[in-house]
């Protein structure tokens, strides 16, 4: 007996994961990234001897005009106006038919989730100013001042952690739950979230809406990997992304943060696989239920081997401080972003490009009562990855090995910053190794499912 598949494999299915379609055979694309990143690491390790990144002012600074724009306030108002005219509609499609058609789980998911992410990654912490909720915090505090927003300040031991609370059960609901996709559920979810985050706004003020809200922190991460960034005297400036990874913030739950993040995508993959799916349905023999506990143990599993291998690798270095080392996870935390952020790009970009172009077209008729209020062609997506499937899977290839040779460079720029110098090159060998797993690992589940 096979298992259903999950409604929402329409939605963030990671597409051509076939390793048919790979110009050369999958064991070669295994052991040619292993050995990529291996020979990466030597010659880095030898011609690389002091460290060059985590300078703030790093960059060249770009023309005054696009600071000014960047901060007018009327442009800010325009986009963060628009995005709470965008949530209002999208609060009307959650009241609407609950089928296929409904915009509101591909516009959660996709443009959300995947969306979210590229713009973040490309621009900056977006969701700042197109968080719906800040907006109106802000406009609250304006108006009533810290009376009604902000009544205590953010506890420091909290972190990240509230984040990292939200973004797990995010992708729970996506992995895990029974009926992911069905308009009810993605609507308990985000009255829940709404909630939750206006309660702390008003309570923590504008700062939960920076450390606690899941899509902010999400958002944060991405932005580690942006081309963009501001200077001491707050300029936007461009510079190399390697100097904005170690502006990362190290907070208590920085690190789950970053294991759930990678964890889960991979578990995506992982459940793709027929082994499992055989398992889970031998198990489960038709209850949802159990079905739903088998995936929740499932996606635990993944996060916790994700944060335990590197934290047992960030820690596993001699001649440091005791201090330092219950300090050096956090301090190397940022090394992950780029294999999170490339494996979630090889994962979910022809999700974005195909069911984002469907969502979009959705959102012209929220309701299903025939309407086209935003002009749009109900036509088939313009560009279909899938009709190109080498270049599409060529492309995810590089995503994940260009996400981990910048995550071993980083990991190497840190070591240079933190270690002895004894230490500097025998220290990041466990480390290596982690990553060569990950590299390995995260190839095979991509393809060999």
């Amino acid at each position: 007996m096979t298992p259903p598949a999950r409604p929402t494999d329409a939605l963030l299915a990671h597409g051509l994961g076939g390793s048919e379609y790979l110009p050369v055979p999958l064991t070669a694309v295994l052991i040619g990234g292993a050995w990529a990143l291996t020979i990466s690491f030597a010659v880095i390790a030898l011609a690389w001897r002091t460290p060059r990144y985590g300078r703030p002012d790093a960059g060249r600074e770009l023309p005054p005009w696009v600071t000014k724009t960047v901060d007018n306030r009327w442009v800010r108002g325009v986009i963060s106006g628009l995005a709470v005219v965008l949530t209002v509609w999208l609060i009307v499609s959650a009241f609407g038919p609950d089928t296929d058609d409904n915009p509101l789980p591909g516009a959660f998911y996709v443009l959300l989730w995947v969306g979210m992410t590229v713009l973040s990654a490309l621009l900056g912490p977006v969701w700042r100013l197109l968080s719906p909720v800040r907006t109106v915090l802000r406009v609250v505090r304006k108006v009533a001042g810290p009376r009604v927003v902000g009544l205590t300040d953010y506890p420091r031991r909290l972190g990240w952690w509230p984040a990292a609370a939200g973004l797990f059960a995010f992708v729970w609901l996506e992995l895990a739950s029974p009926d992911p996709s069905s308009v009810s559920s993605v609507r308990i979810w985000l009255i829940c979230y709404l909630v939750i985050t206006l309660a702390g706004g008003v309570v923590y003020g504008l700062r939960w809406t920076t450390d606690a809200d899941p899509f902010a922190v999400y958002s944060t991460v991405a932005s580690r990997l942006s081309p963009f960034a501001r200077n001491s005297e707050g300029r936007v400036i461009a510079r190399s992304p390697m100097n904005s990874l170690p502006t990362l913030p190290v907070l208590p739950g920085t690190v789950t943060v970053l294991a759930i993040l990678l964890g889960s995508t991979a578990f995506d993959s992982f459940s793709a696989i027929p082994l499992w799916q055989d398992l889970v349905a031998e198990g489960a023999d038709g209850s949802r239920t159990i079905a739903t506990l088998y995936a929740t143990a499932g996606l635990l599993v993944f996060v916790g081997v994700v944060a335990v291998t590197f934290w047992t690798a960030a820690r596993a270095v001699g001649g440091v401080q005791p201090d330092l080392r219950r300090r050096l996870p956090g301090l190397m935390a940022h090394s992950l972003v780029p294999i999170v952020i490339g494996y979630i790009l090889a994962h979910y970009l022809q999700s974005l490009v195909e069911q984002g172009q469907e969502a979009v077209l959705a959102l012209g008729d929220p309701l299903g009562r025939g309407w086209n209020v935003l002009w749009l062609s109900d036509a088939h997506p313009v560009y279909v990855m899938s009709d190109h499937p080498t270049v599409t899977v060529t492309l995810k290839v590089a995503f994940v090995l260009g996400g981990h040779l910048l995550g071993v460079a980083a990991a190497h720029d840190a070591s240079l910053r933190l270690l002895p110098r004894r230490h500097q090159l025998t220290g990041q060998l466990t480390m290596m190794v982690t990553m060569v797993s990950y590299t390995f690992l995260g190839l095979y589940l991509l393809f060999g499912g």
